[in-house]
């Protein structure tokens, strides 16, 4: 990684094994990292040296402002530091990577986007929904759940939808997909934390969406409606039954705890 070019890691969603293998060797590299709120604590071995900046944003409660980020972002690269800017989920999809790759460019600095796993796929793998269905579900639509101006929107404008950000508003969410043409008995599944190893999975029907909210109350969820959220027909483990929150099963891999040989297991 140059000084001069400021990389954008995506450090997934929850547990911090998530990263990827060229985001967890960015990440080794850096001397400073501006991280989000959502980002595993334990992603500091793999850079524990490194000066850590929490620039973090939350729903509903105090955050850093966009345009603070975008100036410490500019005022590290000139630094000459190597500088990581720590993104949860995947930093393309509803991270506000645009406003942070236009501020470095109009301040003549590089940088460079290392993808990473977004949210609703990391659901869709705990609970075993697969997306996309052969026959049914062709195509898939996110979205989050309020528009820039608060207002609440749904639509049908996929096999599957997916919505970020919307563990505040799911009964009113329901009452939205109804209007929008989805059928009262299409089916929803909701995950809260989805990629750690506290997620919570629930099965509902779009009319029966608002039972959801007590189950994921403060929790970060994603709901997704239509064909990927249709429940397998073979038999199935960690998936919720409707309107009860039952544990995903977050990995199935032997002796690989986040946060135990988190450096070892990833850029050895």
């Amino acid at each position: 990684m140059s000084p001069q070019t400021v990389l954008f890691v995506s450090a997934g969603p929850g547990a911090a094994d998530l990263i990827t293998l060229r985001g967890a060797r960015a990440l080794a590299a850096a001397e400073v990292v501006l991280f989000d709120a959502l980002t595993d604590p334990a992603l500091r071995e793999l850079a524990p040296h490194a000066e850590w900046i929490d620039v973090g944003k939350r729903g509903f409660c105090d955050s850093t402002k966009q345009t603070a980020i975008n100036a410490a972002l500019v005022k590290q690269a000139r630094t000459g530091r190597r500088i990581v800017r720590l993104k949860g989920g995947d930093a393309s999809v509803f991270g506000r990577l645009e406003e942070e790759l236009i501020a470095l460019h109009e301040a003549g600095i590089a940088s460079e986007v290392v993808p990473g796993v977004t949210a609703a796929i990391a659901a869709a793998a705990q609970v075993q929904r697969p997306l996309t269905r052969r026959g049914s579900g062709r195509s898939v639509s996110l979205t989050t759940a309020m528009t820039q101006d608060g207002e609440l929107q749904a639509a049908r404008s996929a096999d599957t939808e997916v919505f970020y950000m919307a563990g505040r508003q799911l009964a009113a969410l329901g009452r939205k997909l109804l209007e929008a043409g989805w059928p009262a008995d299409t089916p929803v599944l909701a995950v809260s934390r989805a990629g750690c190893a506290d997620a919570l999975s629930s099965d509902h029907t779009v009319a029966e969406l608002a039972a959801a909210s007590l189950l994921h109350r403060g929790r970060p969820t994603v709901v997704t409606v239509g064909a990927g959220a249709r429940p397998l027909t073979a038999a199935r483990r960690g998936v919720g039954v409707s309107g009860h929150a039952s544990p995903t099963n977050s990995s199935n891999t032997p002796g690989l705890a986040p946060h135990q040989g988190l450096t070892r297991s990833l850029i050895d």
